[in-house]
């Protein structure tokens, strides 16, 4: 093969153009969401989440939360939908491609996201829909979850690719449309899942007999003693408020310090470690762990590392290969290019950065009428953070579940 200098000045302009990287364009858009300016967050965001390219799809999934965030539902949505179109397609890379990621970078590969990424994007989903009391398109994206959910376990997938947080909210959402049997079957998986969230057995105690399977609820009456079945979960003259807490920030890709060509996570601090949900006139709640987007997204890319070590080998081997033809015709441009092609085989930055830390939740009962909510950031001892939201004219209706969402960014 012969090459010219226009490959290896080709090479050199990819690696400054390289440095514009995924994380230093959509860092505008995260620190104006770090300083509640979600409209302009999602502004920023847009010109990028439009323009067709190979990160198109991190680029949808940022703009979609940032839209979230900012109450803007309906258009969250249509940006949730256009990405979950270019995530579902099926992975074609040209030959050309995969050879210009081997010489240089893996970010020259489209963006396809990660299993559990594929799933959050339908429970966002489900919570938009929830949001704009649309329950049946809600049901709709439980269903969605439950099939690529489903998938991933025939596929034999890690337990952390099934999405605890996916099937709750599944389950919740079954539970809100009266399809008792179904809810109960999804709170089952999500303590097969993680058996250590706290409330799951008071909800596995309420769903089995809701479902009428009797011996399923005298065996996690005595599994769960500590929860009481309470005649007030089945009855119609009350309602329930659940508050879906998004917590601080997930963790946040960087080149790893011992090589360049590798990303790891870091995870972002927060402040806010749990929320306090106040309702006028009928108590207060505090949130409790259900999902560690953190944990979740650190175990797929260390899980997936592997793979990438082995690539990137391959990838070592194809420059050695391409330097050493181009040094048999000039021996200076041959050692450029092996410099010029390992400094712009950089580590692949993309990942859905603004995914919460941690997902919470509270419920509690009470009677149908239209109240006041307060909701409040606390910290890791239990003290007010400052941030803090509150609703207005919540209407609870007899024997109905109402949903509030909610993210806190310090």
């Amino acid at each position: 093969m012969k090459v010219s200098n226009k490959i290896v000045f080709s090479l050199f302009i990819f690696t400054l153009v390289g440095c514009a990287t995924y994380q230093l364009k959509v860092s505008e858009g995260r620190r104006h969401i770090e300083n509640r300016q979600f409209a302009k967050a999602a502004e920023v965001l847009k010109s990028l989440a439009l323009q067709e390219s190979d990160d198109q799809l991190v680029y949808l999934l940022d703009y979609a939360t940032a839209l979230q965030i900012a109450g803007e539902y309906k258009e969250s949505n249509k940006a949730f939908m256009a990405a979950d179109v270019i995530a579902e397609e099926s992975d074609y890379h040209s030959i050309s491609r995969i050879g210009g990621s081997l010489l240089l970078s893996e970010g020259m590969v489209q963006y396809k996201g990660d299993p559990f990424e594929k799933v959050t994007i339908n429970a966002m989903m489900a919570i938009n829909f929830l949001m704009m009391e649309n329950y049946d398109s809600a049901l709709v994206e439980a269903k969605r979850i439950n099939t690529k959910l489903g998938k991933y376990e025939t596929d034999g997938r890690k337990r952390y690719d099934q999405s605890a947080f996916a099937y709750y909210l599944s389950a919740m959402i079954w539970e809100a449309q009266k399809k008792y049997d179904d809810a109960y079957i999804d709170y089952k998986k999500v303590y097969k899942l993680d058996p250590s969230v706290p409330f799951i057995g008071k909800d596995l105690i309420r769903l089995s007999k809701r479902a009428q399977r009797m011996n399923d609820h005298k065996k996690w009456k005595a599994q769960f003693s500590e929860f009481k079945d309470n005649k007030s979960w089945y009855s119609n003259r009350t309602g329930e408020i659940i508050l879906i807490s998004q917590i601080g920030w997930g963790p946040r890709k960087s080149p790893r310090p011992e090589n360049h060509r590798y990303p790891m996570l870091r995870p972002v601090r927060s402040f806010t470690h749990s929320v306090k949900m106040k309702v006028e006139g009928a108590g207060t709640q505090k949130t409790e762990f259900l999902y560690s987007m953190e944990d979740v997204a650190i175990k797929t890319l260390n899980g997936d590392f592997a793979t990438l070590v082995a690539k990137r080998v391959a990838g070592v081997v194809a420059k050695a290969v391409v330097a050493d033809q181009i040094r048999q015709q000039n021996q200076g441009l041959g050692d450029l290019a092996w410099i010029v092609m390992n400094v712009a085989d950089q580590a692949d930055l993309r990942h859905w950065s603004t995914l919460p830390s941690s997902i919470q939740i509270a419920r509690l009962r009470v009677k149908p009428g239209k109240y006041k909510i307060y909701v409040g950031g606390l910290s890791h001892r239990g003290m007010a953070t400052g941030e803090s939201a509150e609703f207005h004219d919540v209407e609870v209706k007899p024997g109905r579940q109402v949903f509030l969402n909610w993210r806190t960014v310090e």
